[in-house]
């Protein structure tokens, strides 16, 4: 049984989806639930947590409403706006809806290097433990040393970091990331997914070999108790095809035990976002 854990949906317009650029033109078009459930077909995923794309309110009432209609999709990662001042009221009237099971901002697109560090945001993000919520970490590796800094303010508070914080794949540089991913998964309450690997080396030359010391850091750091399978799809499509990347995940975790993949691939996902997995 396998829960991916990280993908999108979006009706593609040029101004919303502005960062989708000429080498990524394989994916400047829509992909919906439907376009999801044909490409899991035979690979064994069952279920999926579904993330925002974009930052707005739309997109979480969106998203909820798929969720809905589509028995496969076990949750969301929403958006909401953490800095605002009626956040508790936002939190108040969307956290009783069963499939918001987490939100997210994209932090790796603020300019301010401190944006993460910001009081506002904090104050959000300190109440999402009332209603039951996780945060998902988006940010690149350079933002790792304030992301340690950030999640020292919330020890109660459970996150999970997305895309191994983008590693410099492409560059073959582990240093600073490794030791700084190192530092941060000392913090038990955050967990990792093993996700958007293949879109952070060059998109049509990249190796299984190039990405192994990658997981393999991760994996030492987080162990599997702490790790979460995803896709990124239809990000992953400008690098790789859905299943190819699944198999090279499937490979690289063969050394462990059956329990220890079944954490990474099912039983964590259950766990963290707090899953209705009985009919899968």
């Amino acid at each position: 049984m396998i829960i991916d854990t990280h993908h999108h949906y979006w009706n593609y317009n040029p101004i919303d989806f502005d960062w989708i650029d000429d080498d990524m033109a394989a994916i400047r078009r829509s992909f919906l639930p439907q376009d999801l459930k044909s490409t899991l077909k035979d690979t064994g995923v069952t279920g999926v947590v579904s993330i925002q794309a974009r930052q707005c309110m739309e997109e979480t009432d969106w998203l909820l409403k798929m969720a809905a209609e589509n028995e496969f999709m076990k949750g969301i990662v929403g958006w909401l706006p953490l800095a605002s001042e009626n956040i508790d009221e936002l939190l108040a009237q969307y956290s009783p809806n069963k499939w918001l099971k987490a939100v997210r901002h994209v932090v790796q697109g603020e300019p301010d290097p401190e944006f993460i560090l910001g009081m506002d945001f904090n104050r959000g993000i300190s109440q999402l433990r009332n209603y039951g919520l996780v945060y998902d970490i988006l940010i690149f590796e350079h933002q790792l040393p304030n992301t340690i800094r950030f999640v020292d303010q919330h020890p109660d508070q459970q996150f999970v970091l997305d895309h191994n914080a983008k590693p410099r794949i492409k560059a073959n540089e582990l240093e600073p990331w490794a030791k700084n991913i190192q530092e941060l998964a000392k913090r038990e309450n955050v967990c990792c997914k093993i996700s958007g690997m293949v879109t952070e080396a060059d998109f049509k030359n990249w190796t299984e070999a190039q990405l192994q010391p990658y997981l393999d850091v991760v994996l030492d750091a987080f162990g599997p108790e702490r790790l979460l399978y995803g896709s990124d799809w239809p990000v992953c499509l400008v690098a790789s095809e859905y299943a190819n990347w699944l198999d090279l995940v499937k490979r690289n975790l063969a050394r462990l035990s059956a329990d220890e993949q079944q954490m990474i691939f099912c039983k964590n996902a259950e766990k963290v976002y707090q899953l209705e997995t009985q009919n899968l």
